[in-house]
């Protein structure tokens, strides 16, 4: 049994856990300088632009299975998407504002999908990371390195950004610039981030976002009062990736910590 703590925590980030893992009570999880070592190798990027959800849907998932029979390095897949509506596991039709097809006829896909969390919007503007990384069962300092990853990439912009021990995704205030949701099949994570750069705020209002009706939501346009690009973002955002999932040094200090 997972202990009451873990489970809220991994449901705060909007993590689908795989029904098959086994889990026990307390996860002992072994950190060095507060970064895990995911991975024996540097991760590989693929950048992919504009791109149907369903076409990134499904190249995840090709990658995805050659990772975990060990035919592929992980990888990180950066990727914009025209404007898509999807439902994580929690659901969350209830939370359209519109009908589906008032928003079919408005030119927004709707797509249910296997990560955690309620209802999201992706759409031109938004940086989306899909990282398929070996994850086992070190699922929370997973999705704590990639929030603070994305924390980073604020800093690095002088925004001050936070977490949430509440909410997932990451934080300006309460509204939410960076959304987080994921799934962990056979040990390896599916899903991810996203950004938001210079998205459309607007499409926000056909949903609550997250099912969170009492928050809100911004972009780094926004907050920087200025243009932003995908294209100045990447970069930062690949930095702190590779920061934050790299392999640390074998001679740096071991700490144990107990969830």
């Amino acid at each position: 049994m997972i202990n009451g703590h873990y489970m809220s925590q991994l449901k705060n980030f909007g993590l689908r856990l795989p029904e098959s893992q086994p889990m026990h009570h307390s996860l002992s999880i072994a950190t060095t300088a507060g970064i895990i070592p995911f991975m024996d190798e540097m991760f590989e990027v693929r950048e992919l632009g504009l791109l149907p959800y369903q076409e990134a849907w499904d190249i995840q998932k090709e990658i995805h299975s050659a990772i975990v029979a060990g035919e592929s390095a992980p990888t990180l897949l950066l990727v914009e998407h025209p404007p898509v509506i999807t439902f994580g596991k929690g659901g969350g039709r209830q939370n359209l504002l519109y009908s589906e097809s008032t928003l079919a006829a408005r030119g927004f896909e709707l797509y249910d999908v296997e990560r955690g969390g309620n209802v999201t919007y992706h759409g031109p503007g938004q940086l989306v990371g899909y990282p398929l990384f070996p994850v086992g069962r070190r699922v929370l300092r997973f999705l704590r390195t990639l929030e603070g990853a994305m924390i980073s990439v604020l800093c690095k912009l002088g925004i001050n950004a936070t977490g949430s021990p509440g909410y997932a995704g990451v934080w300006v205030g309460t509204e939410k610039v960076v959304a987080i949701g994921v799934a962990v099949r056979r040990d390896v994570s599916l899903h991810g981030f996203a950004l938001n750069v210079a998205t459309n705020l607007q499409h926000f209002e056909t949903i609550v976002p997250c099912g969170i009706p009492d928050r809100g939501v911004t972009s780094l346009t926004k907050l920087l009062r200025r243009s932003v690009t995908i294209e100045e973002i990447c970069p930062l955002v690949i930095e702190a990736m590779h920061a934050a999932f790299k392999k640390p040094s074998t001679d740096l200090k071991r700490r144990s910590h107990e969830l």
